[in-house]
């Protein structure tokens, strides 16, 4: 089995972001600490406990799922704005636009029985053809341990390179096998997918996704987080979330800057929808050139659970 891509918090953060390049994740330890990951239980357990799990196909029969995890969890508002998460999550998709956003909220909680999740690529909500430029930086934090047996993340490390015509076998599968507390960010073109739980228990995992700030949002983050809620919240979790510029004029209304009108700080004329810092950087951004469109399938590909889990 290929190593994983396994760092400690502590480890210089310009390697770590020169592995995700390379392999397309990483796994970094001690994420939260046990404190930390208390607040965190404690605040998912009641919700999980009162949700019942899927219907079947791509979300599963055996997993409880729910999101708007900035409005509802505070220890979740923390993991999004941690330093570390942001300066990798930059590393990847800061070239592309002038600034990134909270994409996607949710926790993944696996029962006993869960199958196999097809493998997937988070970014194909997205009409790119692939090789791309990053779309989407992906983050699973681990609420309990992700073993082999109850489900830990398949991911095919390295497939952010490959076209659309070239699918995983399950000789390409590594598990994100990791602690309570450990996180595995992982770029959205990436295939991966929850494992089979073949444990006597449940396994949760927190995702936290970010992505080009002049995207649309996986999940809708101004219904999820609407003004009366948002408006309580540090300036630099409001900007995360979308309640700020996605670039120079990006994103206003009525020719005032979102924030200002979140929290009711407009001035009599227009706002300022070039701030000095978009400006400077506008030149540098990389741009996308598209020299071609044609009809490509979203790839979901089913693997072998026996043949992945069975090898750890």
């Amino acid at each position: 089995m290929t190593d994983l891509n396994i760092h400690a918090r502590n480890a210089d953060p310009d390697a770590m972001a020169a592995s995700i390049q390379e392999q397309g994740y990483i796994i970094v330890r001690d994420m939260l600490d046990p404190a930390g990951l208390e607040r965190l239980r404690a605040e998912l357990e009641p919700r999980i406990a009162t949700m019942p799990p899927g219907d079947g196909g791509f979300m599963g029969a055996r997993t409880v799922r729910f999101g708007s995890l900035i409005a509802g969890c505070e220890e979740a508002r923390s993991m999004a704005m941690n330093p570390l998460l942001l300066h990798l999550v930059e590393s990847v998709l800061g070239p592309y636009c002038m600034r990134v956003q909270l994409n996607y909220t949710g926790v993944m909680h696996l029962l006993p029985g869960e199958k196999a999740q097809v493998v997937h690529r988070d970014a194909n909500l997205y009409p790119f053809q692939n090789p791309a430029p990053p779309l989407i930086c992906a983050s699973m934090w681990a609420v309990n341990d992700f073993t082999a047996e109850n489900g830990a993340t398949w991911l095919v490390p390295g497939s952010h390179l490959w076209d659309d015509d070239r699918l995983p076998t399950e000789d390409d599968v590594v598990q994100a096998i990791m602690p309570a507390g450990s996180m595995l960010l992982y770029i959205g073109s990436v295939f991966h997918g929850g494992g089979a739980n073949q444990s006597n228990g449940p396994r949760t995992g927190c995702a936290l996704q970010y992505a080009l700030g002049w995207l649309r949002q996986e999940e809708n983050q101004y219904m999820a987080c609407p003004p009366e809620i948002a408006r309580d919240f540090a300036k630099p979790l409001q900007e995360l979330l979308g309640y700020d510029l996605g670039g120079i004029n990006l994103g206003m209304v009525s020719h005032q800057h979102p924030n200002d009108v979140l929290n009711g700080t407009t001035g009599d004329g227009p706002g300022e929808l070039e701030p000095p810092a978009f400006a400077e950087r506008d030149p540098s951004i990389h741009r996308f050139k598209v020299s071609d469109t044609r009809p490509v399938i979203r790839r979901r590909v089913s693997l072998d659970a026996d043949k992945i889990q069975g090898r750890n």
